[in-house]
């Protein structure tokens, strides 16, 4: 959520930044709204006020004898008064919020300008292409030779954008989820988390996939509970109305979860494979920190993911998202994409991003400064460190031999127990 002191005092500016990413403010609408709102709040204090004055007067009255009936029953007039400019004074606040809920994050100043993802900025690349002497085949037709991947089954289960995996492929997969957290806590210094998949209401609005995604969130019917779309709801939640010690920042959290969304708004797109599912396994770095240090860590906290794609000698590369590309609540994103042989291009495979104090003040997380004693709004930043079923697509593509088996990476030989090939069938 935006800061309402600087929208108000700002609005024309705000505008302008949330035009770049293509959002278009009602000004007047919010400008109305305010007017109502400071009216009725010099209105409530009016009347608060009134009635106190006469209330006192009514005890000074009674003190000296006289008769407060006439004093009582305009008090009470008042109180009613007072009930109706409250009320209606709630009914703008309410209008207020549901329009501050609405509004996206600013971009940062250094967001490049677009429209789409076809104006995102490559930053830099890793890697060689692989040049296979032999056609590569894409993942789906890998794992069927390897009766590893069925999606019929799944969809027999479940429906359609459900997968079952199997034997050494559901190894691989398996390896994958401990070399990530083994990478993050041993060498990059996050805490490793457990944590609930089904999340309430407040946790999801705060970080701000409620109430604007919530066609995306699979949800229960009595308990008001959702599947986590990712790890990052209930990590950045455990800060949610939390003061935290100057000394206690950065917060470096990861976890692993598996992920669900209905992926209500890709009409169509990537059915084929598993790059697009409603169910998906992630592990999922958040860091909670200052705001000085917040565009540091988020290059840091990049860097973190990027190490899982080197350690796998994965062809990836990064790029800064531009402003119609960006996410409702981040202020700057970089994208890692990592290439895949079998579509001959480069596909998302994790998301970095700095949400400034946008989830902050929705959540209600500060820390406090030792010092001075000022709280201040955390900066909260997260990214996948990696999406392990596209890391998975991604050796498939990578590793496959001209016989269609999959040479496993260096780096996950001993979470495979020291297999180095999955043969084809």
């Amino acid at each position: 959520m935006l800061d309402p002191h600087v929208l108000r005092n700002n609005t024309e500016t705000v505008a302008a930044a949330l035009r770049r990413r293509g959002y278009e403010l009602d000004i007047e609408g919010f400008a109305e709204l305010e007017a109502q709102r400071r009216a009725m709040q010099t209105e409530v204090e009016r009347l608060r006020n009134e009635r106190n004055v006469r209330s006192k007067k009514i005890g000074q009255a009674k003190a000296r004898g006289e008769d407060i009936d006439s004093l009582v029953s305009a008090v009470g007039a008042l109180g009613d008064q007072l009930k109706g400019a409250e009320s209606a004074l709630e009914n703008v606040q309410s209008g207020l919020q549901e329009l501050y809920y609405e509004i996206p994050n600013l971009p940062h100043d250094s967001v490049p300008d677009g429209n789409d993802e076809s104006d995102n900025v490559e930053i830099r690349s890793w890697g060689n292409i692989p040049e296979p002497e032999f056609e590569p085949l894409d993942h789906v037709d890998l794992g069927d030779r390897l009766q590893g991947v069925n999606f019929d089954l799944a969809a027999k289960i479940a429906k359609s954008r459900f997968v079952v995996i199997c034997g050494q492929l559901a190894r691989l997969h398996r390896a994958l989820i401990h070399f990530m957290l083994d990478l993050h806590t041993g060498e990059h210094g996050y805490k490793e988390y457990y944590v609930p998949c089904l999340a309430n209401r407040a946790s999801l609005f705060g970080t701000g996939q409620l109430p604007k995604f919530s066609e995306d969130q699979f949800a229960t019917s009595t308990d008001e509970l959702f599947l986590i779309p990712t790890a990052e709801v209930p990590l950045t939640n455990l800060v949610r109305d939390t003061i935290v010690g100057s000394a206690d920042l950065p917060m470096k959290l990861v976890a692993h979860t598996p992920c669900f969304r209905r992926e209500a708004g890709s009409y169509g797109k990537d059915t084929r494979g598993m790059i697009r599912q409603h169910q998906f396994e992630k592990v999922e770095l958040v860091q909670v920190v200052k705001e000085a240090d917040s565009y540091a860590v988020l290059e840091e906290l990049t860097g973190h993911a990027e190490t899982v794609l080197r350690r796998l000698e994965l062809p990836y590369r990064v790029v800064a998202l531009c402003t119609g590309d960006l996410g409702f609540s981040a202020a700057k994103t970089y994208d890692l994409e990592v290439w895949l042989p079998g579509q001959n291009k480069y596909r998302e495979i994790s998301s970095c991003s700095n949400f400034e104090s946008f989830q902050a003040r929705r959540l209600n997380a500060r820390w406090k400064d030792k010092k001075t004693g000022a709280r201040e709004w955390v900066h909260t930043l997260n990214g996948s460190g990696l999406a392990v079923g596209r890391t998975l697509v991604a050796i498939m593509e990578n590793y496959q031999q001209a016989d269609g088996s999959i040479r496993v990476p260096d780096a996950l030989v001993k979470y495979m127990n020291g297999v180095e090939s999955i043969g084809a069938a």
